[in-house]
């Protein structure tokens, strides 16, 4: 698996969206300060691929993708695996409740060619290829096809954990074995031992089972199957002597039942026959139409008679005049004499009130004349009163000062004011002005009031006048109206007239509707009588119908007691004769009867031999017993296949047994997994010897003996000493050849064909000197340069990363970390 692009929006520190492009770095580093986010790349393209991170603690470290206060991550990985190029992508969410969990994931299968520089940044779905997993379920078997490795050696063999190996290569035999073991998975032999005990235990439960159940399987022996065979035999053989009986017996039953039927059908025409009998009445049914005729007749010459003299009424109604309009000329004589009466009232009260009306008209002009008096004497006081100012200003001033008041003249404060003196012309000037005022007021008044009392009788004059008009009118009109109409007295004597016509006229209404009622009652009994003789003659017809088969008399239609007195002879005849017949239908019948009992006896007798109760169908008693004595034989043969079955599987069963308690005693020495151990270590130190002599120049082996570790050192006479030994850039030369020693073995014990076409190591550095580091580069130089796959470190050793041609740096401000791309 070879990585080209990772696209990163809301993962951990990278919460802006980032895109890290690996195209064509064969040989990279990821550099940066310690936690600025260059192991959250490594965890970003396991977290795509797997949906778990090695140092989250797998899947149940889910929450630990989202950066904080975001809701949600997306992941997205363009990569290569044994040529076909895969885009993988992955989504979580963070719900309302707070719980985060994989909203989406998805692989896809790009065409051949595609550019993946055109990709959007984005991260939004895209149709790039055949989809070859859509949901998180079908993610692990897809990604397992695609990259070759389950997750545990993925992270083992193309992302290297921290300082792992090292520890591996110095560490004691039972510690490196306890190493091997996880990293090879080789703890899945103790649960094959742990299933293999358990697999011992179900089949020992199956195999006590299978016993109880052939312990149960008491009627399979041979004597029981013979036995049941015998029955059959012998059922068959009943079944085809009934088979024989069967038809005899239904002859000689349908023969009893013919015997007995004509015996019925000669009783039944018996019955008939003697049941032949006339109505009570029928005598009397004709005469009873002709009664009811006759009086429909006569009803029917009543109401004629009547309806005659109710049509002559109401002729005489009509020449005697309209009735309504002889009412309205009484009408309007009496209007017209009431009317008389009020226009006279009307007409002397119209002479009062035009006397009153001109009294208040006289009224009303004397007192605006005084009015008008009143006023001139008013001006000539007031003229009075000015001139006697003129003649004597100090009187005149006086009358507006006051005591203690300023003095208009002098402007001098006038403590008290001189009385007027006796005999002032304006004194007299002033009491005539208020005199002359109050007499002028009170004329104005006058004057309102007598003109109120003019409007008052002005208005009860026109009331009057429009009454008498109107009066006037009316009878105007009454007077065309009775123009050449009789007096009041004739117009009475001819209502009287139309009254009595009236009268009589219902009266006769009263006698037709009478006679009509009586004409329909004697129509119903006519009806009735009718009915009763058409009923009469159905109950004949019926009766004769019913005796059709035996040929009955032809009968007169005129006369229904004659034709009932006919046919009841005939029938007393016809019974007769028959009773003659019945004596030998009977004994036929008796004889039949005993041919049937006879045959099912003797098919009684072969159910009875043959254990079986009687039974009104024999042939499907017969057949009911046939089936069950079939199946009884069936569910034999059955279970005594069944028995043959389950002694096979008993003997499964124990071998299956035998075969886990073998399985789980020799694995639960664990001698099969220190023989495997002992396989990988050899297999390990062979590949391991072959990567360090080609990373250190051909200068040392790597051999082992008794679970140490040592190193052949051909610069020195091939001197063999331990790993201990060497330095420190020795060691990670050594440590790095197990790492891919292993990581290549792990891709040999994967289910597919694993493609090894990566590596990134996620190595602590710092602690290493000069000297060393620059062993560390020219090691991992020469690992890039034997072409198989593409190698990333992870470092923040600045020496360590200028010797690398592709740097991918990595910086984190406050809110998201930036990836850079420096280098080739």
């Amino acid at each position: 698996m070879r990585p080209m692009r990772l696209d990163l929006a809301g993962f951990t520190v990278f919460r802006d969206e980032t895109t890290v492009d690996f195209t064509d770095a064969d040989f990279f580093a990821l550099v940066g300060p310690t936690g600025s986010g260059k192991s959250t790349v490594l965890d970003a393209i396991c977290f795509v691929l797997y949906g778990a991170v090695p140092r989250w603690g797998g899947a149940r470290g889910l929450a630990n993708a989202l950066a904080p206060s975001a809701v949600e991550a997306r992941v997205r990985l363009v990569f290569e695996s044994a040529g076909d190029r895969y885009v993988a992508t992955r989504v979580v969410r963070r719900d309302g409740r707070g719980a985060v969990k994989t909203a989406n994931a998805g692989l896809q299968l790009m065409p051949p060619g595609f550019d993946v520089t055109k990709l959007d940044t984005g991260l939004s779905p895209e149709d790039l290829g055949e989809v070859l997993a859509g949901t998180p379920a079908e993610m692990e078997p897809a990604v397992l096809d695609a990259v070759g490795l389950p997750y545990e050696q993925f992270t083992s063999c193309v992302v290297l954990p921290q300082g792992q190996f090292a520890d591996f290569l110095h560490a004691k035999p039972a510690t490196r074995q306890q190493i091997l073991v996880n990293l090879l998975g080789l703890g899945v032999y103790e649960n094959v031992q742990k299933r293999a005990t358990e697999r011992a235990g179900q089949a020992e439960a199956k195999l006590e089972a299978v016993a109880r159940m052939l312990a149960g399987l008491t009627d399979v022996d041979d004597e029981t199957f013979a036995a049941a065979s015998d029955r059959v035999d012998r059922v068959r053989e009943l079944a085809t002597a009934v088979a024989a009986a069967v038809p005899e017996r239904e002859r000689a039953r349908t023969a009893a039942r013919e015997a007995t039927a004509a015996l019925a059908a000669l009783d039944a025409d018996l019955a008939g026959l003697a049941g032949v009998r006339a109505p009570a009445g029928v005598t009397e049914v004709a005469r009873a139409v002709s009664t009811a005729r006759e009086a429909v007749d006569a009803a029917t010459r009543t109401v004629a008679l009547a309806e005659e003299q109710e049509e002559k009424l109401r002729g005489e109604l009509a020449g005697a005049g309209d009735e309504s309009a002889l009412r309205l000329l009484l009408r309007a004589h009496a209007d017209a004499e009431r009317l008389t009466g009020e226009a006279d009232t009307v007409r002397a009260a119209l002479d009062a009130a035009q006397a009153r009306h001109d009294a208040a008209a006289t009224a009303l002009g004397a007192a605006r004349e005084a009015a008008a008096r009143a006023e001139a004497e008013l001006e000539a006081a007031f003229r009075a009163h000015e001139e006697a100012k003129t003649v004597d200003q100090a009187v005149a001033l006086r009358a507006h000062l006051a005591d203690g008041g300023t003095c208009p003249v002098c402007e001098q404060q006038v403590p008290r004011v001189p009385a007027v003196p006796a005999g002032s012309a304006v004194a007299a000037a002033t009491a005539a002005g208020k005199a002359a005022r109050a007499a002028s007021k009170a004329a104005l008044a006058l004057v309102d009031e007598r003109d109120a009392a003019a409007r008052e009788q002005e208005r009860a004059l026109v009331r009057l006048r429009a009454q008498h008009d109107q009066l006037h009118g009316r009878l105007t009109e009454l007077a065309g109206q009775l123009a050449g109409a009789a007096t009041p007295t004739a117009l009475r004597d001819q209502l009287a007239e139309h009254a009595r016509l009236r009268q009589a006229l219902d009266e006769a209404a009263v006698a037709v509707r009478t006679g009509r009622d009586a004409a329909r009652r004697a129509r119903g009994a006519a009806d009735t009588a009718e009915e009763r003789l058409r009923a009469a003659w159905r109950d004949f017809d019926t009766t004769r119908d019913g005796l059709a088969r035996f040929g009955p008399p032809a009968t007169d239609r005129d006369d229904v007691a004659a034709a009932w007195t006919a046919l009841v002879g005939w029938a007393g005849a016809q019974a007769q004769q028959r009773r003659v017949d019945r004596d030998g239908l009977v004994a036929a019948v008796t004889e039949a009867q005993s041919a049937a009992e006879a045959v099912e006896d003797r098919i009684g007798g072969l159910l009875t031999a043959a254990g079986l109760p009687p039974a009104d169908d024999p042939a499907q008693a017969v057949a009911v017993a046939a089936e069950r004595a079939g199946a009884d034989l069936r569910r034999i043969t059955e279970r005594r296949t069944q028995a043959v079955e389950l002694r096979e599987q008993r003997a499964e069963h124990e071998r299956q047994a035998r075969t886990a308690r073998a399985l789980a005693g020799h694995l639960r020495a664990n001698n099969f997994e220190r023989w495997l151990l002992a396989e990988a270590l050899d297999l390990l130190v062979d590949g391991a010897s072959r990567i360090l002599r080609e990373l250190s120049q051909g200068q040392y082996d790597l051999v082992h003996d008794k679970g140490e570790f040592f190193v052949v050192d051909h610069h020195d006479a091939g001197l063999r000493r331990g790993v201990r030994t060497l330095s420190g850039g020795e060691t990670f030369q050594a440590s790095l050849a197990l790492a891919l020693a292993l990581s290549e073995q792990l891709a040999g014990m994967s289910t597919t064909a694993a493609s090894l076409e990566s590596i990134v190591l996620d190595e602590g550095f710092g602690t290493l000197d000069a000297a060393t580091l620059d062993i560390v580069a020219a090691t991992l130089e020469s690992l890039a340069a034997r072409g198989d796959r593409m190698v990333g470190v992870v470092t923040h050793v600045p020496a360590l990363a200028e010797r690398i041609p592709v740097r991918f740096e990595v910086r984190k401000d406050a809110r998201t970390a930036h990836v850079e791309r420096t280098g080739r």
